[in-house]
C-alpha cells in the first residue's frame, strides 16, 4: 500500500482520497482552504451525465462576438484581461467545429456517464448519502425552432446513448407548474440526480476520509519533491510532505505545479455565477437549464440555486454584476410567479482547458505523480469517477476503459 499525497480538496480530491483509503493506502490531503469550499461549493448541483457535448461547438466564432456585445447574452469578458487571453483563445476556438466537437464528446464520455451510480457508490455508508436526489434534468426552450435550433448538441447525445421526451405547451406547465409560458417547449431527460447541497455534501465526504485515517493540511503546496526520476513528496509552506504517490488535483490552481512537472497547461479560469433564492414560493421540480440564458435553476435544500455563465477574466478580478443581473432577470422570465426571501451571490473558477478536456492520469518521466484537473463545467457530475481512475492508476491497475484522450502527456 501507498502513502498518497493529494493536493487539492474538492470533489476531485476528496473522491480520489476515498477510493485510496478503501484500499487501505495512507492519505494526506492538502488544501489552502477548507474541503469543499472553492468550486465544488459553487457549481450548479447537477449530476449531468448528459453533459457531454463542449461550449465550442461549431458556430460558436461566428456567434461569441455579439453574445460578448449584447447585455441579455450569458457570456462576458473583462476587456483588460484580452492581451493575457489571446493566446489560450486562438487554442480554445480552434476546436469550434463539428469534428472536434464530437472528439472531445467521446472523451467527456469516459468520465460522465452513470454520475448518480458513481456518487452513490462513493458515498455509500459515508453520511452524505443524503445530499444526494434522483430527478431528471430538463432543457427549457422558448419553442419547437429553439429547441431545433441546438439539435447539434441533441444529435451527440443521442450518438452516446441518451434519450428523452419532448414536452410542449400546456404538457410543460402539467409537468411542472412552475415553470412559465417562456418555456414552450421542454426536454425532459431521466436518470440524472443532484445534489442538495454540494458544498455540505463534499465536507462529508471529507470527514468521513478523515474517520478512515485521512490527515488533512492547510497550506499552499509549492512544489512536487522529486528523487530519481520519482515523486517524493509535496513542498507546503517551506515543509516537506514525503509520499510515494502525489495527486495534483486543484483545479485551475493546477497550472503552475503541473508546469513544474513538464506539462505546459493552456488553463484559464472559466468563471462562473451563482445566486441562491431562499424561501422559494415556488421549486422546480427538477434541475432546469434555460437555454436561452445558458443558466441551470436547481432546487437545494431551502434554496433555489442559479447558476452559470461565462465569464473570462483571469483569477484576480472582482466579481461582475451585469452576471448577477441576467440571471435574476432570467429566472423571472423562466419562473414567473416565483418569490423569495434573502438573496446570496458566488463567482467562483471553472478550470477550463483549451481543448474542452480533463486531465487525468500519470505525469510522463516521473514515476508516482498523476493529475486531475481541468474539468471545466462537469467536475461535481465527473469528480467520484475521476477519483476512481485515479486510485486504479495509482494501484497500478488495469483500466477496463482507454483514457489516452485525457492524458496529461498531450501537453507534455
Amino acid at each position: 500500500m501507498s502513502k498518497v499525497a493529494i493536493i487539492g480538496a474538492g470533489i476531485v480530491g476528496v473522491s480520489t482520497a476515498l477510493w485510496l483509503l478503501r484500499e487501505g493506502n495512507e492519505v494526506v490531503l492538502i488544501d489552502r482552504g477548507a474541503p469543499g469550499d472553492g468550486t465544488s461549493y459553487g457549481n450548479a448541483g447537477v449530476l449531468a451525465s448528459c453533459s457531454i457535448v463542449p461550449v465550442t461547438g461549431p458556430g460558436l466564432i461566428a456567434k461569441a462576438p455579439r453574445m460578448l456585445l449584447d447585455p441579455n447574452e450569458p457570456l462576458y469578458l473583462k476587456w483588460g484581461y484580452l492581451p493575457r487571453l489571446v493566446p489560450f483563445l486562438r487554442r480554445y476556438l480552434a476546436h469550434a467545429n463539428a469534428a472536434d466537437a464530437q472528439r472531445i464528446a467521446a472523451g467527456l464520455a469516459l468520465v460522465v456517464p452513470d454520475s448518480l451510480a458513481e456518487h452513490r457508490a462513493l458515498a455509500a455508508g459515508t453520511g452524505a448519502e443524503h445530499f444526494i436526489e434522483p430527478s431528471d434534468y430538463s432543457f427549457g426552450y422558448r419553442d419547437r425552432a429553439h429547441f431545433e435550433s441546438d439539435a447539434f448538441a441533441w444529435q451527440i447525445r443521442k450518438a452516446h446513448g441518451f434519450d428523452w421526451e419532448i414536452l410542449e405547451g400546456a404538457q410543460v406547465q402539467a409537468y411542472d407548474p412552475a415553470l412559465g409560458t417562456s418555456i414552450g417547449t421542454l426536454v425532459r431527460v431521466g436518470e440524472h440526480g443532484h445534489i442538495k447541497d454540494p458544498g455540505a455534501y463534499v465536507k462529508a465526504l471529507a470527514a468521513h476520509a478523515e474517520t478512515l485515517g485521512a490527515r488533512f493540511v492547510r497550506g499552499t503546496a509549492e512544489d512536487v519533491v522529486r528523487d530519481n526520476g520519482a515523486a517524493t513528496g509535496v513542498r507546503v509552506d517551506g515543509e516537506t510532505i514525503a509520499a510515494d504517490r502525489v495527486v495534483v488535483a486543484t483545479g485551475v490552481w493546477s497550472r503552475p505545479l503541473a508546469k513544474t512537472l513538464g506539462i505546459d497547461v493552456p488553463l484559464e479560469s472559466e468563471r462562473g455565477y451563482h445566486m441562491e433564492l431562499f424561501e422559494p414560493s415556488v421549486m422546480p421540480r427538477a434541475p432546469t437549464m434555460v437555454a436561452s440564458g445558458k443558466f441551470v435553476a436547481t432546487p437545494m435544500d431551502g434554496r433555489i440555486r442559479l447558476a452559470g455563465i461565462i465569464e473570462f477574466g483571469g483569477l484576480e478580478a472582482a466579481p461582475s454584476r451585469a452576471p448577477f443581473a441576467l440571471l435574476e432577470k432570467s429566472i423571472r422570465a423562466a419562473m414567473p410567479g416565483l418569490t423569495w426571501g434573502e438573496t446570496r451571490e458566488w463567482m467562483g473558477h471553472r478550470p477550463a482547458t483549451a481543448d474542452s478536456l480533463p486531465l487525468v492520469g500519470p505525469v510522463p518521466n516521473l514515476a508516482g505523480a498523476f493529475l486531475g484537473f481541468g474539468h471545466h463545467h462537469i467536475g461535481l457530475t465527473s469528480g467520484p469517477k475521476t477519483g476512481r481512475l485515479l486510485s486504479q492508476l495509482i494501484a497500478g491497475q488495469r483500466l477496463n476503459v482507454d483514457i489516452s484522450p485525457l492524458a496529461p502527456s498531450r501537453f507534455q
